[in-house]
């Protein structure tokens, strides 16, 4: 068989086996979804339009499913859902994922069935903003031609395991996919089970990065990376750690932080009490966010 023989019958491969594992998602189809667990249907935070969606499998039945779970900054959702007749897709490599791997995109079509495409992986390590416009880092970026409607399907390998989930759509001829790493499945499992992300909330109004050096500049003071706090909410968590408007948070949790992504992000990861380094003026100072008042972090 010819090359192009041999890549027709993987992709048929893949139709075949993966098929019933693809759904769409909404009454209008406006995204699609990946049964990940019986029961339990994996999509985009922004497919969704409530806590309840429609779920039209591959054989044409509609289902009403509710949101189990959802993690907006991550754009990720868990529909649970009757999936009778519907496999769930095994999980692949997706830490293996590198320029140049062989990738398939399987999304719904509109009505029923599966639509899959072949491409190769053309990057790693995207970022892209997220329905908040929070930072998503972390993406792999593919050439596998992808249809309105597919935010939320599955990027698969050549054996049908899943190994990204397809998000979102860069220029023409481009998709972004989050990889089905160890941690991707951790959150999806977290999120079946109805428990959503905790992220400490400071309570803070910030400027960018380019007005926090300018205005430092303007009334002589030396030019540094960091976050200015343009406010702080009463009885926030920034409030109660002694944070005030005027102040550069410089770190987080001991990472370096140049800008709200970055702020972000660290928060993402840590759990009160934490620390923030600040520079207030002139004057580098280290506040205890979320420690009980009297004590320190690391004090029982």
């Amino acid at each position: 068989m010819s090359t192009i023989d041999d890549l027709g019958a993987a992709v048929a491969a893949v139709a075949a086996s993966t098929g019933s594992s693809v759904v769409s998602i909404g009454r209008n189809a406006r995204g699609s979804g990946v049964v990940v667990a019986d029961g339990q249907v994996l999509t985009n935070a922004h497919n969704l339009r409530g806590s309840e969606v429609t779920v039209t499998f591959a054989d044409g039945r509609s289902t009403v499913g509710a949101v189990a779970g959802v993690d907006a900054d991550g754009d990720l959702a868990v529909i649970k859902v009757d999936t009778a007749g519907a496999s769930a897709l095994g999980w692949g490599d997706g830490d293996g994922l590198a320029v140049g791997t062989p990738v398939f995109g399987a999304a719904a079509t509109v009505g029923a069935g599966v639509r899959v495409t072949f491409g190769l992986v053309s990057a790693v390590s995207r970022a892209f903003r997220g329905p908040g416009g929070r930072r998503i880092a972390g993406s792999v970026e593919h050439t596998a031609p992808m249809a309105p409607g597919s935010s939320g399907s599955a990027l698969l390998d050549g054996k049908g395991k899943l190994v990204a989930l397809n998000t979102n759509r860069i220029g023409e001829g481009f998709y972004l996919a989050l990889p089905a790493d160890a941690a991707l499945k951790a959150r999806v499992d977290a999120l079946g089970r109805g428990e959503m992300p905790e992220r400490p909330r400071l309570g803070v109004a910030i400027a960018p990065n380019h007005v926090a050096r300018r205005l430092r500049r303007s009334v002589g003071l030396a030019e540094r990376d960091g976050v200015l706090v343009r406010g702080v909410e009463d009885e926030s968590l920034a409030a109660t750690a002694g944070i005030e408007a005027g102040d550069l948070i410089v770190s987080a949790g001991g990472k370096p932080i140049a800008d709200g992504d970055d702020l972000f992000d660290a928060l993402g990861s840590l759990k009160p009490p934490f620390e923030l380094g600040l520079v207030r003026g002139s004057e580098e100072r280290t506040v205890n966010v979320g420690a009980p008042k009297g004590r320190t972090p690391g004090q029982a």
